[in-house]
């Protein structure tokens, strides 16, 4: 039997070589430089630099800044992706029983989206301010005796609320998108099944939302862990006392402003680790129960 062949073509790797070519650049090489240095000490100045094999991370896992940055990190991102997509699918759910003036209301919800995370957090630092911000004065004339410059709970209270505002639009546009594309046979056949909407919503509807839920879950956590790097900058820089500061923001403080290079590397590396080993949970075990 004559072996059926094609002729290869250069032209398929070509088109691909644009997008190795980044991600070698921009993911390969740093991640393979951070690996290399994670194993070295660096005098400040960068001018000598010794192998202390897995020095860099000993002090890392074994430090309490590191170990209280973590916590923090676990909790926050916890709290920012369960907020933001519970608050996203409520605003989601009522969007789509809207209508007259639809569009408006949608497009409102939308804006917030295109609004970066510096951007939003200077927003949020002046509205808590002290001496003009509003909803620190508004939190102040309920008896909070709120200072989120101060206080551990108010700074993870501002970051939080502001993570999940700008969080909240585009979760709110992948939601209603998957509302809209729920079938209207099975909206009708729901509702002569079931009359309450509640029961109706989470035996029926919710379900056919799994599929958007988990991807939304996979891109709200790693939102949490790297995108809120500039909303944590322009509010409270990981005060008080570090209080508010994430791993990514660890990094960046023991790397760029206290000069350890081979530390900021070990603990950049063991993000990555994390990162990749909560990304294998997720699709290992989590994504077995989202029905397609």
């Amino acid at each position: 039997m004559k072996r059926v062949q094609f002729e290869h073509s250069a032209i398929p790797y070509l088109f691909i070589a644009p997008q190795i070519i980044i991600i070698s650049i921009f993911f390969l090489w740093p991640s393979a430089q951070a690996i290399y240095q994670s194993f070295l000490l660096e005098d400040a100045f960068g001018l000598s630099s010794q192998f202390v094999w897995f020095k860099n991370y000993t002090d890392t896992i074994g430090s309490d800044a590191w170990l209280q940055a973590a916590g923090f990190t676990l909790i926050f991102s916890s709290l920012v992706t369960f907020l933001s997509l519970a608050l996203a699918l409520l605003l989601a759910v009522k969007a789509n029983e809207v209508l007259h003036g639809a569009s408006t209301y949608k497009t409102m919800l939308m804006w917030a989206y295109a609004i970066a995370p510096p951007v939003a957090g200077l927003m949020g630092n002046l509205m808590f301010n002290p001496l003009i911000g509003d909803l620190y004065n508004l939190m102040n004339q309920f008896g909070f005796e709120f200072d989120h410059k101060l206080d551990s709970v108010d700074a993870g209270f501002v970051v939080v609320l502001i993570s999940v505002w700008k969080q909240v639009s585009i979760n709110f546009i992948f939601f209603l998108a998957g509302l809209q594309g729920i079938p209207k046979s099975v909206q009708e056949a729901a509702v002569m099944d079931c009359n309450s909407s509640t029961r109706r919503f989470w035996t029926i509807t919710f379900p056919l939302l799994a599929p958007t839920t988990f991807f939304l879950v996979v891109i709200n956590i790693t939102y949490a862990f790297f995108e809120t790097f500039g909303i944590i900058d322009t509010t409270t820089q990981g005060a008080p006392g570090g209080s508010t500061t994430t791993l990514v923001y660890k990094v960046y403080q023991d790397g760029f402003r206290g000069a350890d290079i081979g530390g900021s590397s070990a603990q950049s590396v063991v993000l990555m680790i994390m990162v990749l080993a909560l990304t294998v949970v997720q699709f290992r075990f989590i994504e077995r129960k989202v029905h397609y």
